[in-house]
């Protein structure tokens, strides 16, 4: 099942796609909805992020290019980092580059949306406390990160987190590819497969950190290809079977400064 968030006139609702149709639903998407009668086709509404998160966690550094590349064990810390929600955007939206710098990093990620309350839940079970998935664009603007090694900055800018286009329910996160387009030329290309840290592993720890709650983002990090990119490039992160996720990179006139 796709789910998707949609803007219809002043009025911002969530709905089920199927195919180029939206059926509208009313109540919330993790613990009790159903639909309201309303049907709309997709291209006569604006595609908004099909969530707005609780939080979003990303994991840095997590795809090898090939298989023979794969450590032997697992990192014992691996490198998470936040993102705040005030960053995410949806599909078609423009990603903004930040005053005093020219260029910004895309990073295209399978997106984990938790569904359920979520606390030192093992390996093997946590699949149970996925909602669904959807593709997130990592962007970053390294000029930004801390000499001592802070990435913070360089991943919190407005328009940093595009989501989208829907949350795909029903999807076999471990037989994927993920994608990504630079102005129509493929730039990543990688199975998750490849992922140094796999889901099931990422997530385990998370919960043994942190209790992770409905709505809660998880980026899982972005194949190797990922580059720097400009004003006016257009970029297209794409998991088949969840859709693609197209956004413009724009310039701001103003910004804070980076030494």
């Amino acid at each position: 099942m796709k789910f998707i968030r949609f803007q219809k006139g002043n009025a911002v609702s969530h709905g089920v796609l199927e195919g180029s149709t939206i059926k509208q639903i009313t109540g919330n998407i993790f613990s009790g909805w159903e639909y309201t009668g309303n049907v709309y086709e997709a291209d006569e509404v604006k595609h908004l992020a099909p969530l707005k998160p609780n939080q979003i966690i990303g994991i840095g550094a997590n795809f090898v290019s090939k298989q023979e590349d794969l450590p032997d064990s697992l990192p014992d810390i691996p490198v998470f980092f936040f993102k705040p929600v005030s960053s995410v955007i949806g599909p078609e939206e423009h990603i903004v580059i930040p005053g005093n710098i020219d260029s910004v990093k895309f990073e295209s990620e399978l997106a984990v949306v938790i569904g359920k309350e979520a606390r030192n839940v093992p390996e093997e079970e946590i699949l149970d406390y996925v909602f669904g998935y959807t593709i997130g664009n990592d962007v970053t603007a390294p000029q930004f990160f801390h000499e001592a090694g802070h990435w913070t900055i360089g991943k919190s800018f407005d328009t940093f987190t595009p989501l989208g286009p829907v949350i795909e329910t029903e999807l076999n996160p471990f037989s994927v590819n993920v994608e990504a387009r630079l102005n129509g030329e493929e730039k990543q290309n990688s199975p998750t497969s490849l992922m140094i840290v796999p889901i099931r592993e990422m997530i385990s720890y998370l919960t043994k950190v942190m209790t992770l709650k409905p709505g809660d983002v998880i980026l899982t990090g972005s194949p190797i290809g990922a580059e720097m990119v400009g004003t006016g490039d257009v970029i297209e992160c794409e998991i088949k079977e969840i859709g693609t996720l197209k956004n413009t990179f724009s310039a701001v006139g103003h910004g804070v400064g980076v030494s």
